[in-house]
């Protein structure tokens, strides 16, 4: 694992990408890792744009924003498009297969069915981000699945962990 990683999570609002990024953030913490979490959403809760970007380092991390994303997740077509060009050339991209024109670009790419996957294992698209967490701990080992799970268990209300918990479990298998 590199001594830093810089992530960005984006997509609509209502699609959780600031949770996702709180529960990655949390989950860094609970490896020992120095984590910073920012975001931002547009004025309308639901269908405006959505991000949110975590710092993970070994060291101290003296400015709280992603520059060049090693990570990028997008969760919706316009994230994709609004932010591929702050992936770094060798970067990690993982999109929902609800995007459908990705780029011809040297990224290791993740075709992920995150939406696909929560709807048909937990009936609600609700737990894609969840979902596509998991994808991102297999793909990248950003963290432990533990801490994941434990960060998970932290940041969800306790009627809906269940939930949680088993869409992180479906977005480990799907890589």
């Amino acid at each position: 694992m590199p001594k830093r990683w810089e992530v960005r999570i984006a997509g609509l609002g209502g699609q959780g990408v600031v949770l996702a990024g709180q529960i990655l953030g949390r989950a860094a913490v609970h490896d020992g890792k120095n984590a910073v979490q920012t975001q931002s959403y547009g004025a309308e809760a639901r269908g405006s744009a959505a991000r949110s970007e975590v710092i993970i380092s070994d060291g101290r991390i003296a400015f709280p924003k992603v520059r060049k994303c090693d990570v990028l997740v997008a969760m919706s077509q316009q994230a994709l498009d609004k932010y591929i060009d702050n992936l770094k050339e060798n970067g990690v991209l993982l999109v929902d297969t609800l995007v459908r024109q990705v780029p011809d670009t040297h990224e290791k790419l993740y075709r992920i069915p995150a939406t696909e996957t929560a709807e048909k294992t937990l009936g609600n698209k609700l737990y894609a981000n969840v979902v596509m967490l998991g994808a991102l701990v297999k793909a990248t080992e950003i963290t432990s699945v533990e801490a994941m799970r434990k960060a998970i268990a932290e940041s969800v209300p306790k009627k809906f962990l269940e939930a949680n918990l088993k869409a992180f479990e479906e977005g480990l298998k799907l890589l």
